[in-house]
C-alpha cells in the first residue's frame, strides 16, 4: 500500500514519520483569532479473540460489549461512570449523548458498504465518566475507541 499512501499524502518513498511527545514544545495558539475550545485524541483497540469490524460476527459484538461493561463497573475514581447500551436506550439519554456530541449514529455510507452495521444497534453502546472527559465508544468502527475529551 505503500505508492497509495505517497500518493495520497504527498510524500516521498523514502519520508519518515517522527513522533515527539514533549508537550512542553507546544507554544501558543494555531490561530490567535480562533482560540481553541476543546480537544480530544481518540485510539482504536481491539480485543484478541474477536473479530474486527467488517467480518465480527453479532455474537462476537455483544462478546466484546459484555466484556467492557464487565470492566468499566471496576473503573475507580476519575474513570469511573456509567455504560449505556443503544439497544433499548432511553430518548431522554439518546438526546443528552447528541447534544454533549458524544453519540454516534448509524446511517454513515462507507460503514454501511464495509458491513460494519450489521444488526444495528446491537451490542453497541458509549461509556463515559461523570465528569464527561472520558469516552468510550464500543463497537462502532473499532471494538472500542478510546476518547479523552478537554473542554475549556
Amino acid at each position: 500500500f505503500d505508492p497509495i499512501i505517497q500518493e495520497y499524502h504527498g510524500i516521498s518513498a523514502d519520508a519518515k514519520h517522527t513522533s515527539d511527545m514533549d508537550f512542553s514544545k507546544i507554544t501558543g495558539n494555531v490561530n490567535p483569532d480562533a482560540p481553541v475550545h476543546s480537544t480530544r485524541i481518540r485510539v482504536g483497540r481491539s480485543i484478541d479473540g474477536f473479530g474486527l469490524s467488517p467480518g465480527i460476527t453479532k455474537e462476537q459484538r455483544v462478546g466484546v460489549e459484555k466484556l467492557f461493561k464487565t470492566a468499566s463497573a471496576n473503573f475507580k475514581d476519575e474513570l469511573a461512570g456509567t455504560y449505556y447500551p443503544l439497544a433499548g436506550m432511553e430518548e431522554s439519554i439518546r438526546q443528552q449523548l447528541v447534544d454533549d456530541h458524544f453519540l454516534f449514529v448509524s446511517g454513515d455510507r462507507n460503514l454501511t458498504v464495509a458491513g460494519m452495521e450489521r444488526d444495528w444497534p446491537e451490542g453497541r453502546g458509549i461509556f463515559h465518566n461523570k465528569e464527561k472527559t472520558f469516552l468510550v465508544w464500543v463497537n462502532e468502527e473499532d471494538q472500542l475507541r478510546i476518547i479523552p475529551w478537554k473542554g475549556w
